[in-house]
């Protein structure tokens, strides 16, 4: 029997994050990582880890978007919006925006994840999660039933995120933070480390580890 040919994926970006990104699809999935992109101005060299590095300008002239996907492998700079304008600039190039699950990870069959999102090993997603669309979940995660990620967030390692927690977009939540069940996290929120979030936030503040509880801080006291 002849087995389905992968599908040709091109990853966004040249840095630490895209060459872990490509070696998870090169390894734990059925995309064939044929090159690397970024915007011309931002190229140094001409390959990177061994494939190719494309103008982002020309990508549609070189690999069609009929046959080839894209991951936009940019980390959480700018509360994510970087990731969120070259998702954007994707599509309207046509690029269809891959989704990666580690297989490696603990997910149900229920599980809803948007596009260009990343839920890597030893993540355990329980049921009824809705993950959106250009999320990064590093290793090692707790996501508990009936939460709910919202777009372009970043979530780092060993994070405890309880049941019924709604975290809205653009956010960034720091190593071995802990949410409480049933908060709500605003948009484009800052958990620092090691803290600890029992009650619901605004938008646009940031949370630092004081004593048992998160405080908000001054966001001119963090840099992103």
């Amino acid at each position: 029997m002849v087995e389905p040919m992968s599908r040709r994926l091109v990853i966004f970006g040249t840095r630490q994050i895209a060459e872990v990104i490509a070696y998870f699809f090169d390894h734990d999935s059925d995309y064939d990582v044929v090159a690397f992109t970024a915007d011309r101005d931002y190229i140094s060299d001409e390959k990177f880890n061994g494939r190719p590095v494309i103008p982002f300008e020309d990508l549609s002239t070189i690999y069609s978007p009929e046959d080839t996907a894209l991951f936009v492998a940019v980390g959480y700079q700018k509360l994510n919006a970087i990731r969120r304008e070259k998702m954007a600039a994707a599509r309207r190039a046509g690029f269809e925006l891959a989704s990666y699950v580690s297989s490696k990870a603990s997910t149900w069959q229920d599980l809803k994840l948007g596009a260009n999102s990343v839920v890597m090993e030893a993540n355990v997603i329980q049921p009824f999660v809705r993950i959106g669309a250009g999320v990064i979940l590093w290793s090692g995660n707790h996501i508990g039933h009936h939460s709910v990620i919202g777009d372009y967030n970043f979530i780092a390692s060993h994070v405890v995120v309880s049941g019924n927690v709604v975290i809205g977009e653009s956010c960034f939540v720091g190593v071995n933070s802990t949410i409480r069940d049933g908060v709500r996290v605003g948009n484009r929120c800052i958990i620092g480390a090691g803290s600890l979030l029992l009650g619901d936030t605004k938008d646009d503040e940031v949370y630092s580890q004081k004593g048992t509880a998160a405080s908000p801080v001054p966001s001119s006291r963090v840099r992103l």
